[in-house]
């Protein structure tokens, strides 16, 4: 299916790898010309060409949304989808972190300014830009941790529910003006924050005696009951995201769409 994406300008935060590096990677095959933010390349080298520029930029800086929005303009000319996928830990912190007395003033602060306040400014950033086009979407990057929380990572689902709360809202606003505003979350994905070395998977281990290897290939699918049995591949939220971009979907906003392996159920 053409998703119609030939042509227009996308802006990618939280690029580099995961979810975002899969996000670029699909935009720019279905035509699209991306700016891609994160603080380092990582993984962009592998698709360097006309279509991609990496825009380096630590987000958490008040005025690093504004610069990344007219970096992008200023490469391409124009701006037709935002994806707000940066997220997820702060730089220098892991998770999960267990129960409410974990999570002090400043983890609060650090990780709503990371997956709230930042998106915020992008989007402020972005809409004058997208409301001068035809056919605008935002897709802003969630977690199935919004809806269903456990006694963990408090800061993380707090800022996440929030951030639903937030799409839906603005498609509220700006959808009769043509910016359409929808929200995928992710179930646990295989990325690095679960891979990395002192990552989620190393810490799951340490908690319930087993070894990484163990819980990303059984254990973390059977503690969290997905239904797939298996952590979600980043591609397969890559492929949503893209969808959601599209104006195929000239009709969908409001939405929130998991792409979590059967994570939520029917919350």
């Amino acid at each position: 299916m053409d998703l119609q994406l030939a042509g227009r300008v996308a802006l990618v935060t939280g690029a580099s790898k995961g979810i975002g590096l899969a996000v670029v990677r699909t935009l720019l095959a279905e035509g699209a010309r991306v700016a891609a933010v994160s603080r380092t390349p990582g993984g962009l080298a592998e698709l360097a060409g006309p279509s991609l520029v990496h825009v380096p930029l630590d987000l958490t800086r008040p005025d690093a949304p504004a610069t990344a929005v007219d970096e992008t303009v200023a490469a391409f000319g124009r701006l037709d989808v935002l994806v707000n996928n940066a997220g997820g830990p702060p730089p220098g912190v892991t998770l999960p972190r267990f129960g409410f007395a974990s999570v002090g003033d400043d983890d609060w602060h650090a990780m709503l300014d990371f997956n709230l306040v930042a998106v915020v400014r992008t989007i402020r950033a972005a809409l004058p830009h997208l409301l001068a086009g035809d056919a605008a979407a935002i897709v802003n990057v969630s977690s199935g941790n919004a809806r269903v929380p456990g006694p963990m990572n408090y800061d993380y689902n707090a800022a996440k529910a929030a951030l639903n709360n937030l799409a839906q809202g603005l498609s509220e606003e700006f959808a009769p003006q043509g910016v359409r505003v929808n929200t995928v979350s992710p179930g646990p994905v295989l990325t690095d924050w679960w891979t990395r070395d002192g990552g989620a998977g190393d810490v799951l281990a340490a908690a319930t005696g087993t070894d990484r290897d163990t819980v990303l290939t059984k254990s973390a699918a059977e503690m969290m009951n997905l239904t797939v049995g298996r952590l979600v591949d980043p591609q397969e939220v890559a492929d949503v995201v893209a969808l959601l971009a599209s104006p195929r979907s000239a009709a969908t906003t409001g939405s929130d769409y998991a792409v979590d392996g059967g994570f939520a159920k029917s919350a």
